[in-house]
């Protein structure tokens, strides 16, 4: 039997006098081996249903908690994935703006009618994707197209658009062009006098996993503990392949029993799914995005003391004027400096969905106009960010309060020639994972090398170079902390420093100067190409 109820752990234990069997049977022993079996399973289904999701570690723990609460909340900013069909209308999206020069003729200096330009650029978009759904699905275009105008088909343009506004925000390395063409045009297209102009809307709301559900009344899934079982992430590092497989297994076993329980007339179970695969989505997108500060933050406190340093090499310290340096800190205050900044980016990412349905709101909000300025670095839209603003400062004095000491500025950018608008800031924190990712892997890399029984080349390499696997690592995370936090990367000190924005500001310029690193043929070494190429940076 299998306890669904979780109260095995409360069941009363009473023995019972059995007399011996007078004769044995052949068949017993098969018998008592299904039963063990059977046992087995259902003791580690019931072991897996007491697994809970903790928002503090972002992994499946077991343990009491409100997972429920927990999952219900993040369901409304969670994406939902895209299906089968709604990929292809993606596909037919991506080329449509890939060949669109909407920002190269609109985001422009010169005299004439700007809205009817707007229009106009609009307007071509929406032909070129009639033209390739109708060259892709002729029937299903024909039937859309013909004998209508772009207003009778307004539900489909919302719906194609929707679909690469939602795709983007559960895979942020995609439509790197495409995305900032989508949002500007949708931008525009809710200005009042565009929008009378155009003849129909182009906006609708994002789907989420909560939206969904609630809208066919099975909200109340979310609360059931399967789903911490249905949606967890396997992660094979560490485990035996029979851990593995019979952890699959307990997620495969779960996933089909919550289709089958919630699944009604309105519901099907394979909505369900989609919206079980979507959450398991959001855990593979904080493991990726989130995960790699995590890491970061525990090679500082494993390898540096917040009090003082082990050598002048290995030492935090930092001096204005020095290798580029814009800020003064002594180790100590460097130490905080550092764990201070990556609590801060860990707990950005952590709440990203959330962040960016905000920035989808500011960005498309027709009572916040935009002005086209000069920043600096080219025509920007200085757009405000209300809502961007609120949550991320929310997340600040979260931050601020979990550390106890802030060192330096705690100014948030937004709205100004340094973060223009909100598409500029969701775009500047995606980066995080593709600056401490290829940094996090050179160390696993070390690490592999390290835990051999026999030496290898590279481990040979790097004693005679820097005398041992752990100096080299120790080097790395020294240069790294000191150089990538030191307030560099802009021609003066509100434009970097030691605000909010400045912080990655300032990692951005040591990505810049790796190659000039004594250690680069280290991250060669272990495949790396780039911040910015391949996956997380390697080959």
């Amino acid at each position: 039997m299998i306890h669904r109820t979780g109260r095995r752990r409360q069941h009363v234990l009473t023995k019972l006098d059995v007399a011996a069997p007078i004769e044995a049977d052949d068949t017993a022993p098969a018998a008592a081996s299904d039963s063990e079996d059977t046992e087995k399973e259902g003791e580690a289904l019931e072991g897996a249903m007491a697994v809970t999701f903790s928002a503090d570690s972002g992994r499946a723990e077991t343990g009491s908690g409100s997972f429920g609460a927990w999952i219900s909340e993040r369901a409304k900013y969670i994406p939902l994935r895209l299906t089968l069909k709604e990929r292809k209308y993606l596909r037919l999206l991506e080329a449509a703006l890939n060949v669109s020069e909407y920002t190269d003729k609109v985001d422009i200096l010169m005299y004439g009618n700007k809205t009817k330009r707007m229009v106009g650029q609009i307007r071509e978009l929406c032909a070129i994707l009639s033209g390739l759904v109708l060259a892709s699905d002729y029937k299903a275009g024909q039937t859309l197209f013909e004998d209508r105008q772009f207003e009778d088909n307004e539900e489909f343009f919302q719906k194609i658009f929707e679909i690469g506004r939602r795709h983007k925000i559960m895979n942020p390395d995609k439509m790197r062009n495409e995305y900032g063409k989508l949002m500007y045009l949708l931008q525009d297209s809710q200005q009042r006098d565009v929008s009378e102009l155009l003849g129909f809307s182009t906006l609708k709301p994002i789907k989420t996993v909560h939206a969904v559900l609630e809208s066919l009344n099975v909200a109340y899934i979310l609360e059931d503990e399967m789903v911490a079982v249905a949606t967890k992430e396997i992660v094979a590092a560490g485990k035996s392949r029979a851990q593995v497989q019979l952890e699959i297994k307990q997620k495969e076993r779960a996933l089909e029993y919550l289709c089958k329980a919630y699944a009604t007339h309105e519901c099907p179970a394979d909505v369900i799914r989609q919206c079980l695969y979507s959450i398991g989505d959001n855990h593979a997108f904080l493991r990726f995005n989130r995960d790699p500060c995590d890491r970061m933050l525990a090679y500082l406190k494993a390898n540096f003391n917040p009090l003082k340093a082990d050598s002048n090499t290995l030492s935090l310290a930092i001096l204005s004027g020095r290798d580029g340096a814009r800020l003064s800190h002594s180790h100590s205050n460097q130490f905080h400096y550092v764990h201070q900044t990556l609590a801060l980016w860990r707990e950005l990412l952590h709440d990203m969905f959330m962040l960016w349905h905000s920035a989808d709101t500011d960005l498309l909000a027709a009572r916040h106009a935009y002005r086209l300025t000069d920043t600096g670095q080219g025509l920007h839209r200085v757009q405000p960010c209300p809502r961007v603003s609120a949550a991320a400062h929310a997340i600040l004095h979260r931050t601020q309060k979990a550390v106890g000491r802030w060192v330096g500025s705690a100014m948030i950018h937004l709205g100004d020639r340094n973060v223009p608008n909100a598409l500029m800031f969701i775009d500047k924190y995606n980066q995080v994972s593709s600056i401490l990712n290829p940094v996090v892997r050179v160390l696993e890399f070390l690490d592999s090398h390290a835990a051999c029984p026999e030496p290898t080349d590279v481990s040979r390499f790097v004693e005679a170079s820097h005398g041992s696997i752990d100096n080299a690592k120790k080097l790395i995370l020294a240069d790294f902390f000191r150089s990538a936090f030191d307030g560099s990367g802009a021609d003066n000190f509100f434009d970097a420093g030691s605000c909010i924005d400045g912080r990655l500001t300032s990692a951005w310029n040591w990505c810049s100067a790796i190659e000039k690193k004594p250690f680069f043929n280290i991250f060669l070494l272990a495949g790396f190409v780039g911040f910015n190429g391949g996956p997380e940076g390697f080959n």
